[in-house]
């Protein structure tokens, strides 16, 4: 078991085919699908290609910070929470970046305005081989430290 990569409970991890360099994602072992706060969802088709645009707020508690993001369509399922609410939901896939680490997995666009965390991972997503520590924050996709700027005396 120690070939598993770990995570903790909460990772820094970035979504570069929609150009989201950073996004806190909340690991949830509990939820089968991952979830990605997406809103003004579009669909269209593109040299017949189905395809999505839709917008993210990236950053936890901030609505002034949007970017716009565009994937080709996968699916629309009926996705249950855990309050046992059913809603259709789009569904996408996107390679997943956390650290050095990355791999393509799916997830599914819903409105995640009053949720903590705008991206949720799933069991899905963790089934390339990830232990999730529950007592832990950041283990694999950590965060940048801000540097000090050096003074000269």
């Amino acid at each position: 078991m120690t070939d598993l990569l770990t995570f903790g409970w909460r990772e820094w991890v970035a979504l570069p085919e929609l150009g989201i360099k950073r996004i806190k994602a909340k690991v949830d072992t509990g939820a089968r699908t991952s979830a990605l706060h997406a809103f003004d969802i579009e669909t269209f088709t593109e040299d017949g290609v189905e395809r999505i645009k839709f917008r993210v707020h990236p950053r936890q508690r901030n609505t002034e910070v949007e970017k716009l993001c565009t994937a080709d369509l996968v699916d629309q399922r009926t996705v249950t929470d855990s309050g046992g609410h059913a809603e259709d939901r789009w569904v996408i896939s996107t390679k997943l970046v956390v650290g050095n680490h990355n791999w393509p997995i799916e997830i599914t666009l819903t409105q995640r305005t009053d949720m903590r965390f705008r991206m949720l991972l799933g069991r899905k997503a963790l089934e390339q081989g990830v232990l999730v520590d529950s007592s832990a924050s950041y283990l694999v996709g950590k965060k940048r430290l801000k540097k000090n700027p050096v003074s000269s005396s």
